[in-house]
């Protein structure tokens, strides 16, 4: 329910790279994939809401516009039909469109972060079962877990959870994949976030399918456990319909030896010798690749997400992200579902990605803040297939937050760099997706939290 006396319209972009437009709603679709196990989902169920002629205008804002700007004071940000039509400095004389006036206080105005790789529906799962090995996790506690516990009910409210916590921390547009997807759609749709949903294929039964001989008749997009042949399929089935592929690769130092009739030395190569490595091809975790792998991937143009906070809590390892960037290699971050990390709050990613990379690299130079800051807004909407997102620039989506700079850790504020290295998703104090101004002042106004949190309590699994 709406708390707010606020014309809301929730757009809810079911992506992939092509789209198809119907009227004012966008309706894209993706597909998802391990490179050796497979993982289905039901075909998707597409709620559409209209989208409204509307105008906000944004005043008195620091605005950063894209990772690499100058911060610059005192300025506006004119939103038609969600599209950001103008920026600008503030100047009594000009002639502003009429509508809604949202006074930014100095505040700092920023790009909508993009979560790249979420499973939403895992967060009934959070602190379930922690400091475990990636093996022992998913087989002797996630895998059980689902199969008591997920139904199409669970997976929407759980993922309006997970919706909740995004919009808190900054999160505008994440790329999810889960069970009974069609409901994960609905429910993000609901919440008023910009959406990129894949289906899973997994050559075992799931909650969502239960006969995995049905995989390819469920879904017609998917994939992520399977065998060669399926990972063909799969990406086949995208190319027929120029739809963007996600892939789980490389995420655990033994993956190659469990990759069913590996066809490569290594899982990366495995891909390669299949066909399923090109642009519309975006690979997450990414982990252990070796020298050859990277130049592999950079001649590919295949994008990568790279999940930092899991792979580190689940010792898989850390993925050689500096050296993907200075291959270009376009890359985006994940937080991975909240079942394994546990947090979906990208300001913590960004911090993390940051310093480990100074780490392994043996230098405080690499991977500077606003690289990080472009893998979580420009860069990270075109590793999920996105061409207008991630800027606030005329044309561009009008997904943006406000910052309070007026927290004492950050002031002051002398550029972006110190969003990465001492902000927190609490900061954010506004949400604006699709020129909806989803919260206010850390009140969601798109749905009713407290509802939400009821009815994933009831699920939990003491219950």
């Amino acid at each position: 329910m709406i708390r707010a006396p606020v014309l809301f319209t929730f757009i809810f972009k079911l992506i992939v790279h092509i789209v198809t437009r119907f009227g004012q709603i966008i309706m894209r679709k993706s597909v998802i994939a391990h490179n050796n196990r497979l993982q289905p989902e039901t075909s998707t169920i597409f709620k559409p809401y209209t989208v409204m002629e509307k105008e906000l205008l944004i005043t008195n804002c620091t605005l950063l516009s894209e990772p690499y700007a100058d911060l610059l004071p005192n300025q506006f940000i004119s939103i038609k039909n969600g599209r950001i039509a103008e920026t600008g400095r503030m100047n009594p004389e000009h002639d502003y469109s009429p509508g809604q006036v949202l006074d930014a206080d100095g505040n700092l105005v920023m790009p909508g972060l993009i979560n790249g790789h979420n499973h939403c529906g895992m967060s009934l799962f959070r602190g379930m079962a922690d400091d475990l090995h990636l093996d022992s996790w998913l087989y002797n506690h996630i895998f059980p877990a689902e199969t008591a516990h997920v139904d199409p009910e669970m997976v929407y409210w759980c993922t309006k959870l997970a919706a909740a916590e995004m919009i808190l921390s900054g999160t505008t547009t994440v790329a999810d994949c889960y069970l009974f997807s069609g409901q994960a759609a609905t429910a993000l749709s609901d919440s008023g976030m910009r959406g990129v949903i894949a289906h899973g294929v997994i050559d075992f039964p799931t909650p969502s399918v239960p006969d995995p001989e049905k995989n390819i008749e469920a879904v017609t997009t998917f994939i992520e456990t399977c065998a060669a042949e399926t990972l063909q399929q799969a990406k086949g089935l995208a190319d027929r319909y120029n739809l963007r592929f996600f892939t789980h690769l490389a995420e655990s130092r033994t993956e190659h030896q469990n990759i069913i009739e590996p066809q490569g030395t290594t899982p990366l190569k495995h891909l390669l010798n299949l066909g399923v490595l090109d642009p519309l091809t975006t690979c997450v975790h990414a982990v252990w690749l070796e020298n050859d792998d990277l130049d592999i991937l950079a001649a590919s143009e295949a994008k990568v997400v790279t999940c930092p906070q899991s792979n580190l809590k689940l010792a898989s390892g850390i993925a050689p992200v500096q050296a993907m960037l200075d291959r270009h290699i376009c890359v985006g971050i994940g937080t991975d579902g909240c079942a394994s990390n546990n947090s979906l709050d990208m300001f913590r990613e960004m911090d993390m990605l940051a310093k480990i990379q100074k780490t392994i690299s043996a230098s405080p130079t690499a991977m500077g803040a606003r690289q990080v800051l472009a893998c979580a807004t420009s860069s990270g909407s075109r590793a999920i297939g996105l061409t207008d997102c991630g800027t606030i620039t005329p044309g561009s989506c009008a997904d943006l937050i406000i910052i309070n700079t007026q927290a004492a850790h950050l002031c002051p504020l002398y550029s972006q760099d110190l969003l990465v290295y001492a902000a927190s998703g609490s900061d954010v104090d506004t949400v604006i997706i699709d020129g909806n101004v989803v919260m206010r002042a850390r009140q969601i106004l798109s749905f009713d939290l407290e509802e939400v949190l009821q009815q994933v309590n009831r699920r939990t699994l003491r219950s």
